[in-house]
């Protein structure tokens, strides 16, 4: 690890000013990737802003359904919370389903949904990765690309799955990110917060130089819902998803009248598959209703090889969580 200059920011002015734009200082919260990147050296920063000080560890939940999420509420705080367990269960379910409790208990709001990819070739400092060294090519193409890359949204510059599993189910039930920075405050849709590799792989995120999460605000949960978060992965614990799906379903009368539908582990982004709520509402909730879905959901999917398999494993996680829910 190289030499970093390290501050404690009493608030989020002296936090901010701390890390001004253009300068080579990064936000430290619970530095469960952070620190990881910078023993790996992928990471230089010159400067650590410790942000534990500041007053963004809260959850408030609104009279109109809406919840508040700091931006430093813990994901084992998150998860547990008795109301985000009752109204979203998808969302608990999907922070209990990833890591470990350790890091869990340390990782953030705000840091899991900055969380860098899980390439090893992004990680090992060496490879060709557009990522980490822009120009330089993709060592993935070709490579070793079967359990953190994607077949949705990648591009020849970069394909590698974007390793969260809360915001697949921040996705489904939809959320604004509030952000702070030198231009004052600004809201930030959550599907649009994770950028497409495209042939900018190095730009991840829509955060503005200097600006910093302070708060994630879920939209209010579908009146009569069922949600569930399924993951599917190599093993049972400790293991980034290979495919998931978060699914928010109101059925009535054995039919699908509202739908949410969120995938993971095969996509570049957390990939709201709104292509696929749109064939599920209105039809019966039946198993023949969910396959046609769960195919369009992965229509235009592209296989780079060893990845291939997440296609129809992709579509397995679809119609397993949907038939869980309408059981």
């Amino acid at each position: 690890m190289r030499n970093f200059e390290y501050v404690r920011a009493s608030g989020i002015d002296d936090a901010l000013a701390a890390r001004p734009a253009g300068g080579n200082a990064v936000f430290l919260a619970g530095g469960t990737t952070l620190l990881d990147l910078m023993k790996l050296d992928v990471m230089r920063p010159a400067r650590l802003v410790d942000i534990h000080r500041l007053d963004f560890g809260r959850v408030d939940v609104f009279d109109d359904g809406r919840v508040r999420v700091g931006a430093m509420v813990s994901n084992t705080e998150l998860a547990r919370h008795e109301h985000i367990r009752r109204a979203y269960p998808v969302l608990s379910q999907a922070l209990l389903s990833g890591a470990s409790t350790q890091l869990r208990n340390k990782a953030t709001t705000a840091g899991n949904i900055m969380q860098r990819v899980r390439c090893g070739y992004f990680r090992d400092g060496i490879s060709a990765c557009n990522k980490r060294e822009p120009g330089s090519g993709c060592a993935a193409l070709g490579g070793a690309n079967r359990n953190v890359h994607a077949v949705l949204g990648g591009s020849d510059q970069c394909f590698a799955a974007h390793p969260s599993d809360m915001c697949v189910a921040m996705a489904a039930i939809g959320a604004t990110i509030r952000v702070r920075g030198p231009n004052g405050e600004r809201d930030i849709a959550f599907t649009d917060f994770h950028l497409l590799p495209g042939a900018t792989p190095w730009k991840e995120h829509a955060l503005a130089d200097g600006e910093m999460i302070t708060h994630v605000t879920l939209d209010a949960p579908l009146a009569h819902s069922r949600s569930a978060y399924l993951k599917l992965r190599d093993r049972a614990s400790y293991q980034f998803a290979l495919a998931s799906s978060a699914a928010i379903l109101v059925v009535e009368g054995g039919t699908i009248r509202d739908a949410r539908l969120a995938l993971g582990g095969v996509a570049t982004k957390p990939w709201r598959a709104t292509n696929a709520e749109a064939v599920l509402k209105g039809q019966p909730a039946t198993v023949e209703t969910f396959q046609r879905a769960a195919a369009v959901a992965l229509d235009g999917a592209r296989s780079y090889g060893q990845n291939g398999f997440k296609i129809a494993l992709g579509q397995q996680a679809i119609v397993r969580n949907l038939s869980s829910l309408a059981g």
